[in-house]
């Protein structure tokens, strides 16, 4: 015997499934990108956190590679520790879940990309370097620690 519920009977877990879904999005805010992140082969650590108007980013630990900066384009940076560099600078909240006009700095390349970054919940981090446009760049998944 099989049993149905009609549409009146399932108002109440719809509207209640609404609110659930409603109440989980709204904790998502500007706020919500601070604090540590972990990258995608969980060999560093990068602290983001509000500088003035922007967001910033740098290096708590680890770094997937050397220790300094050697592939710096700029000679006298190449001796720094990549340990507490500065890594994403001059990102805007979009008022969405969205951080932009940013840039990154990729020690591993010693180059430096426009970037964007969208939160895809509270423990993931969509960020995205590229050349030009969008279109034209890799994306990685960050995760809360």
């Amino acid at each position: 015997m099989t049993t149905t519920l009609s549409p009146w009977k399932m108002w109440p877990l719809l509207l209640l499934s609404f609110l659930f879904a409603q109440s989980s999005s709204a904790q998502l805010n500007e706020s919500s990108i601070l604090g540590e992140w972990t990258s995608p082969k969980k060999d560093s650590r990068i602290l983001i956190y509000k500088n003035g108007n922007t967001y910033e980013g740098k290096i708590l630990w680890g770094t997937g590679g050397p220790e300094t900066d050697v592939k710096n384009p700029k000679a006298e940076l190449r001796s720094r520790k990549l340990v507490g560099t500065v890594i994403l600078t001059g990102f805007k909240y979009d008022g969405g879940l969205s951080w932009v006009d940013g840039e990154i700095y990729d020690p591993r390349e010693g180059k430096t990309y426009s970037c964007k970054m969208k939160l895809k919940s509270n423990q993931t981090l969509s960020i995205r370097g590229y050349v030009g446009i969008s279109l034209f760049g890799r994306s990685e998944t960050w995760t809360r620690p």
